[in-house]
């Protein structure tokens, strides 16, 4: 702590951390969301506890404010592991101590793992954005996704074994922007797209890979190992697109995949037992089949086979990233719609809890403190006064000096007051 230059000075100081701790963490922590079942929520991961498992934000903060932590974001159908016999460190917000969560599922992120280069995350050296995959809710770099080269400083990330992430059981954006690192543009802005989706999920899903490459569901590709990367797939929309017809319909089995959401374009609810009221959507069963007809060179990527005449398929992961109203924009015939209807995310919009609003998150610690006061018992109430008042008067007499000799008050002074003060209370 450095001197202040005036009293004045050191309350203002004061002022600014409050109202940066208000703007930081302007809900209450003090419930467990346990109660909440299943629900989509911000998780955390506890590094020192033995077994991976994931926290509610209160958890986080209330239970383990001393345990390393990684924020993991918005997970989905996840609930909350803090009062379970799995974690062995006792909830503090939720006495009962309940069996492990059976429904939760635990991909590479709850172990601290990212991205399909499998890489740890470190906020102190991490120079790149990550960007969070709809379905899967992993996170991935924008090297990984072919978007910008690889910063030098990075380390070279390692090879996967083939696939890290286990679909199966699984800003303010988190789009990708030219970091305040130095890094050069990406080929695709956070201004180009609203949400990706990562190749694993793309090919487990039926509509989105028969969509890939077509426009307003942009892909990255290159035509040789060493050529540059293009995007594919992003061309102006326009109302008179060829469509789909019978034969260009794909027969594609979408049973896996698990479902997302990016957290910055969530809605959010505070209620103790959330309504999921939803529009009913249903499909279109006498209307045709309105799909645009497949990219042929996306579907080539995806079987891996030779399908253009006398041209090489060009190399892609197979991302692909989903311009502004493309919920709109899907085909709701009877043949696409049950690609669509198990996941529900591609619909609509998905809500994320929040904790309840802290309604003393602006207060001033004088505040809190009188109102803490007032809520004492009235004996107790008037000795905390005596004993405020009596330190009143001995901060003064202290002070007094320093403001006749226009002396300036350190953080040496201030130390040496209350350690008198502590003395003089031990001696009396």
């Amino acid at each position: 702590m450095t001197s202040l230059g005036s009293l004045t000075e050191f309350v203002a100081s004061q002022d600014e951390l409050l109202r940066e701790a208000a703007l930081t963490l302007p809900h209450e922590f003090s419930r467990c969301t346990y109660t909440l079942g299943p629900i989509r929520q911000a998780a955390y991961l506890c590094l020192t506890c033995q077994l991976p498992r994931g926290l509610c934000s209160s958890c986080s903060i209330a239970c383990h404010t001393d345990h390393e932590q990684i924020e993991l974001f918005p997970k989905r159908n996840f609930r909350c592991d803090c009062p379970t016999t799995v974690i062995p460190h006792g909830c503090t917000l939720h006495r009962s101590l309940e069996e492990e969560n059976k429904e939760n599922s635990y991909d590479q992120n709850f172990r601290g793992i990212f991205c399909r280069c499998g890489r740890p995350y470190d906020p102190k050296c991490e120079r790149e954005t990550m960007i969070q995959c709809l379905a899967c809710e992993d996170w991935f770099h924008e090297s990984c996704l072919h978007l910008r080269p690889r910063p030098s400083s990075r380390e070279p990330s390692p090879v996967p074994e083939h696939e890290v992430t286990d679909h199966g059981n699984d800003t303010e954006d988190n789009q990708s922007e030219a970091s305040s690192s130095g890094l050069p543009l990406p080929l695709i802005s956070a201004e180009d797209y609203d949400a990706f989706v990562c190749s694993s999920c793309v090919r487990s899903i039926d509509i989105l890979r028969r969509y890939a490459g077509t426009q307003g569901v942009i892909m990255v590709v290159r035509d040789t190992e060493d050529g540059s990367w293009r995007k594919l797939g992003d061309k102006p929309l326009c109302a008179d697109a060829p469509t789909a017809t019978g034969d260009d319909l794909l027969d594609i089995d979408d049973s896996l995949a698990a479902p997302g959401q990016k957290r910055s374009r969530s809605h959010s609810f505070h209620s103790e037992e959330p309504e999921r009221k939803k529009q009913h959507i249903s499909p279109e069963p006498s209307s045709p089949c309105l799909a645009p007809a497949p990219n042929p060179i996306a579907q080539a990527i995806f079987q891996g086979s030779q399908q253009l005449s006398d041209t090489k398929v060009p190399l892609a992961e197979g991302d692909v990233f989903l311009t502004e109203g493309w919920r709109e924009r899907w085909c709701r015939c009877s043949r696409c719609f049950p690609s669509l209807s198990d996941r529900p995310y591609l619909l609509e919009e998905e809500e994320t809890y929040e904790p309840p609003e802290d309604p003393d998150s602006a207060l001033s610690l004088e505040e809190l403190g009188m109102r803490a006061l007032e809520r004492l018992p009235r004996d107790r109430a008037i000795d905390g006064i005596r004993a405020f008042n009596d330190m009143r008067d001995d901060l003064l007499a202290y002070l007094r000096p320093f403001a006749q000799e226009g002396r300036i008050v350190g953080e040496a002074d201030v130390r040496q007051f209350f350690e008198s003060l502590h003395e003089s209370r031990h001696t009396s």
